[in-house]
């Protein structure tokens, strides 16, 4: 997995590239809990190719956090993300462009 960040004030984007699995699921929360003075958060998966039930936990905790904040959006997902967003319900959590 390849995370590439980028700032706007304090609107963070993530690119995520690859998986988020149970290995790489740690890392992307790290790099989340990192953007210091973030208040609203877009996470493009234009080139994500799965998530795993541990990525989906560290969405939710992201979604929880920046909720309170300027909000959180995925961006880009392709059509297997967006099912797994279907089956799991994450469609009705997110906020999914």
């Amino acid at each position: 997995m390849t995370i590439t960040k980028n700032q706007n004030g304090t609107a963070f984007t993530l690119a995520i590239e690859g998986r988020i699995d149970t290995t790489t699921a740690p890392e992307l929360d790290k790099q989340i809990q990192s953007l210091d003075g973030a208040t609203e958060l877009s996470i493009d998966f234009a080139k994500l190719e799965y998530i795993s039930s541990a990525g989906l936990r560290v969405l939710l905790a992201a979604h929880k956090a920046f909720s309170q904040k300027g909000g959180m959006t995925i961006a880009n997902a392709n059509e297997a993300v967006l099912e797994i967003f279907e089956v799991t319900g994450f469609k009705d959590i997110l906020n999914i462009k």
